[in-house]
């Protein structure tokens, strides 16, 4: 795994940042956390995207406009794991890593990496 990444097992998402994490930035005097996530979609299908806050993503995809075009034809979607990122750009930068593995690289990715589908 990449070092700028620690890898979270999914199920209850954080909130946003946290305070003592050295892998948060602070911006305007807000601590901001970026996140890579990954979305097991009612058809099977997976869907990886960036975010600060997690928990707030996932109900988007689920329950709104705000969600991505993609998954809003494939609901109810579940969280299969999530990624902490040093920056923006890096959790960019995992994202399209992600986003080109094939479906089994991505299954395999998700249970080396210990996550839940």
């Amino acid at each position: 795994m990449d070092s700028s990444f620690a890898c979270q097992q999914a199920g209850s998402p954080p909130a946003g940042g946290g305070r003592n994490d050295k892998n948060c930035l602070l911006k305007g005097g807000k601590i901001i956390m970026w996140f890579v996530y990954i979305l097991k979609c009612a058809d099977g299908t997976f869907y990886t995207g960036i975010t600060t806050d997690v928990k707030r993503r996932v109900k988007e995809h689920n329950s709104s406009i705000l969600g991505a075009k993609y998954t809003r034809g494939r609901r109810p979607v579940k969280l299969a794991g999530y990624f902490k990122a040093k920056s923006k750009s890096l959790a960019a930068k995992k994202e399209c890593r992600i986003k080109n593995l094939t479906r089994l690289e991505k299954i395999k990715f998700i249970r080396v990496k210990r996550l839940y589908l």
